[in-house]
Parts: C-alpha cells; structure tokens; sequence
C-alpha cells in the first residue's frame, strides 16, 4: 500500500497585508506552496500528493506551474469553509489504497525531512505521530485591562505535518465540525484515539507575516 500526504493551501494572506495567497507569495524566486511540495518528495518521491486550494485559486497555481515549470505530479481538491473541511473533502475523494495519510500546511515550506521520516516511523508503529516544540518563552493571558502569567511547563507549540494511519483519520473526519477542530490531532483525539507526540523542530514556521518571508529566505 501506498502513502499520501495531503497538503492544506487555503489561506488569504490577511496578516500579510499582501493581496497575494501567502501560498503563492514568493521565496527566493519560487511559490512558497512549490517549496513545501518538494520537500515530501525530497523524502518520498513516490508518495502521493494531494493539494487542497479553494476553488477560486485552482487556475491561478495551474498558471504558477506552467510559469515556474514545476512537474511534480499532484492531485488538486477544491478547499472547503475551514480547514476542516478542507481535509475532510479530500478524505472523501481518495482512495483506500493507502496505509498511512499525512495532512501538512502549505505554508510550512521549511519542515525537513528527518522531522517527516521520524513522523512517518512514528505513525507506522503506533498509528499516528505530531510533532510538537516546547514553549521557551514567558507567556501571559491578557483580559482587557489585566494579565495573569501563565506556568509555561507543559505548554507547547504544535506544528505539521500530522500523520495518522489512514482507518484512523478517515473515521474521525466523519465528525460533525466544532470549532474546536483547529488541527487533525484535535479531530482525531476527540474520537477517542490518543495522539503521540514527537519532537519537532525550530525553522518548521508557519508563514504567516511578512517577516516570516526574510526568515525563510535565509534557509531555503
């Protein structure tokens, strides 16, 4: 049986102050989706890769490829309403043919692949794996006109990509949503099934602002 990886590549850009997806904005002269992609080939080049894209942006990362020459074979599935949905839709149209399915953003182009090879072991061994990175600076809840400091031990950061084998994640992708469904870990955990976690690593940042384009930049 075969693996996949479906990588979710919804976003609008809002924080970036940009009117470009900030999955097609650009690092060192490449889609930052593009980098992303290559790096599960580069762990795998025969996974299977299923891109999600709301419906609107389809045309426009078909017009990115033939531009940037990229040939890599993929699958594109319309998004849904949130990124929910937008696994769920793509769970929905793949097949069964495959033994383990991770779910990745398209905006994490900098996660390497011993993180994805140690998730991947993971996941075949005990049925899924996440990988996580321990909070190292002091962090504060703030109401209003008050704060109280928040004890950081046992508070982490949680990254992607999110593998699961496949029984596992396809049953709990037929959840109704809740909002709090912010990751595959919580969709999955909430139907009963305990997440193991794995140590992730520092530069697997989520793009998000525009200072996160210099950063990468440097380590691409």
């Amino acid at each position: 049986m075969k693996n996949a990886v479906i990588i979710v590549a919804g976003g609008i850009g809002s924080r970036m102050g940009n009117p470009v997806p900030k999955q097609f904005l650009l690092i060192n002269n490449k889609p930052v989706l593009m980098h992303t992609i290559e790096k599960f080939i580069d762990f795998d080049e025969n996974l299977d890769i299923i891109i999600t894209l709301p419906e609107n942006q389809i045309q426009t990362w078909k017009n990115l490829c033939i531009k940037y020459d990229f040939k890599h074979n993929h699958t594109i599935i319309n998004g849904g309403i949130t990124r929910f949905h937008s696994v769920q839709n793509a769970l929905e149209k793949i097949s069964e043919n495959y033994k383990i399915i991770a779910v990745h953003d398209g905006v994490r182009p900098l996660i390497n692949v011993e993180t994805i090879r140690k998730c991947f072991d993971l996941a075949t061994e005990k049925g899924n794996a996440v990988p996580v990175l321990q909070i190292n600076e002091s962090i504060r809840k703030i109401r209003e006109n008050t704060s109280e400091i928040v004890n950081r031990d046992g508070i982490y950061i949680v990254q992607t990509p999110q593998i699961f084998a496949q029984d596992i994640i396809k049953q709990a992708y037929k959840q109704t949503y809740i909002p709090e469904f912010t990751d595959d870990a919580s969709v999955v955990e909430k139907s009963g099934v305990t997440i193991n976690f794995i140590e992730g690593h520092r530069e697997n940042i989520k793009i998000t602002f525009p200072s996160d384009i210099v950063f990468a930049e440097k380590f691409v």
